[in-house]
């Protein structure tokens, strides 16, 4: 079998994207996708509670489009039907006067009747809808179906419901962020060992001659390549909010090996993949420096340069060659960023790895890391403290005051009245003892906690975009309608800090050469001086 015909077995318009009882087997793609196979901690977990289940328990294994949950129930569906009901797609009712509400309660009119446990694949979308229009048979499945879908807790009476997001396939707790499943899933395709029919096809088309997909082959097989990948896809995860799905990713790496350019093209190009069009909006060519921007010149005006001959024969050695047509200047940019942390040739690409330093991620994996596992110790706690100061206090103070630059940073602005600004002196600080208590543990965010004269305002849910808005702010940065998607959250922040200030006894008028201060004395008593 050709490499080509070989990989389109992990693309989504392949007919082995979606596992069911119902696909034709094609032998040499079934061996193939039996040696990707690579066991997630979720299917760990369903594995064990499959092994344990009374028979009046249902499992729900739930989640989005795509995620896996049919490879997982039809591979244990083989294993355990003697014993087990399941239900695979919850989704679709299979008939065609049935909806799929329809279907699901007669599949729990059976699972009553039968007296056996129950394993149902289902969306958490469908999930809800089933817990709004589900019979009023099967009020108690539907009442347990809230509980889950309000507290997010696994056990709910005699249900269990294992959810893909709560099995986030990137780990930010560890010194190196990084994705067990994703770097297993690459060590697999790229393998060079007889093991992996991948490396078998590609030895074979060494000798016909697709020297593109050849080259993206011996590309995708360099560790730090893979390691720039699993950088890029936890990007889209935490910046576009992207969810990675299986069967997603097997057709991202389709994309990028079988696709019409080089790796480095086929990674930034515009795709159908839903990862690829993501992720085209992290393209290094978008990067402006000046580094960057001559070198784009001089290959322009074709200037010689000794250095960059080398490297650029050398490129060979990968089946690279630039020929200002198939490989383009920006092609090569695409590349140096690819590969930045690789020596290679003379390291010419290494001029440019500076420009492509991205410390928002690392920040991030940082502060979440501390926010999250926060013990009380006297070194995390000053690295907290001078976050909550430099960054998050001093981001809301700058925003809240925004249109009154006059105030210091104590004060805090509440409404303008004519030239008259309404503000109160406030003080803002961490609940490190809150931060202590925080048991949320999701990677897309992580809660910070502020006190306003000791008064507990609600957590603040940062994610990777606001912790960005909050630096930007902090160096100057005045927030515009690009930003309202994030500028909510802040508004959320100063409204909750306004309502303490108007309740404060003591408020501040400004004009433009005066301050007045109003206490209140009683009730019916304000003490006005500063006139």
């Amino acid at each position: 079998m050709k490499l080509r015909e070989g990989l389109s077995a992990l693309s989504k318009s392949s007919p082995y994207a979606v596992t069911t009882d119902l696909r034709a087997d094609f032998p040499e793609l079934d061996v193939l996708k039996e040696y990707l196979f690579v066991e997630t901690e979720i299917e760990r977990v369903f594995k064990n509670r499959m092994q344990s289940l009374e028979p009046d328990q249902i499992l729900f294994l739930c989640g989005s489009s795509g995620d896996g949950k049919s490879e997982i129930l039809t591979r244990y569906k083989h294993q355990f039907s003697e014993s087990i009901d399941f239900h695979l797609d919850a989704t679709h009712s299979f008939r065609p006067k049935k909806t799929a509400v329809d279907t699901l309660n007669d599949v729990f009119s059976k699972y009553k009747r039968n007296n056996r446990p129950l394993a149902v694949g289902i969306n958490i979308g469908m999930l809800g809808n089933y817990a709004e229009e589900g019979s009023e048979e099967h009020d108690d499945i539907r009442q347990t179906i809230k509980q889950f879908l309000d507290t997010k807790k696994a056990e709910q009476n005699n249900c269990f419901f294992l959810d893909f997001e709560s099995f986030p396939k990137f780990d930010l707790s560890a010194d190196v962020r990084t994705s067990d499943f994703l770097k297993q899933l690459l060590t697999k395709v790229t393998a060079n060992t007889d093991e992996n029919p991948i490396f078998r096809m590609y030895q074979q088309e060494l000798d016909s001659g697709d020297t593109i997909l050849c080259a993206n082959y011996q590309l995708l097989s360099i560790t730090k390549v893979q390691d720039i990948l699993i950088d890029l896809l936890l990007k889209a995860r935490l910046e576009k909010d992207q969810f990675i799905t299986a069967r997603s990713l097997l057709d991202f790496i389709y994309i990028l090996l079988a696709g019409p350019g080089y790796l480095f093209d086929n990674l930034f190009n515009d795709s159908d993949n839903e990862l690829g069009m993501k992720i085209a909006d992290f393209d290094p060519c978008a990067l402006r420096s000046k580094n960057l921007d001559l070198f784009i010149l001089q290959r322009q005006l074709e200037l010689p340069s000794e250095e960059f001959e080398q490297f650029s024969h050398d490129l060979r050695e990968y089946g690279i060659k630039y020929d200002g047509e198939k490989v383009t200047k920006y092609s090569l940019v695409r590349l140096f960023y690819l590969i930045k942390d690789l020596d290679f040739s003379n390291n010419f690409h290494h001029k440019f790895r500076q420009d492509f330093n991205d410390h928002l991620i690392e920040n991030y994996a940082n502060f979440w890391n501390l926010n999250s596992n926060y013990e009380g110790g006297k070194t995390e706690k000053a690295i907290l403290k001078s976050f909550y100061k430099n960054v998050v206090l001093a981001s809301i103070n700058r925003y809240a005051n925004r249109n009154a630059s006059n105030l210091h940073k104590d004060e805090f602005f509440i409404s303008a009245h004519d030239s008259w600004q309404l503000t109160a002196e406030l003080e803002l600080s961490a609940d490190y003892a809150s931060i202590k208590e925080s048991d949320v543990n999701k990677i897309g965010y992580f809660n910070a906690y502020i006190k306003v004269a000791d008064k507990q305002l609600e957590p603040i849910p940062i994610n990777i975009n606001l912790l960005d808005l909050m630096y930007r702010i902090v160096r100057g940065y005045r927030p515009n309608k690009h930003d309202k998607n994030t500028v909510v959250l802040l508004d959320e922040i100063v409204d909750q800090i306004v309502e303490v200030a108007n309740a404060s006894s003591i408020l501040y008028l400004h004009t433009s050469n005066s301050r007045i201060k109003l206490k209140e004395v009683d009730e019916d008593d304000i003490e006005v001086s500063g006139l």
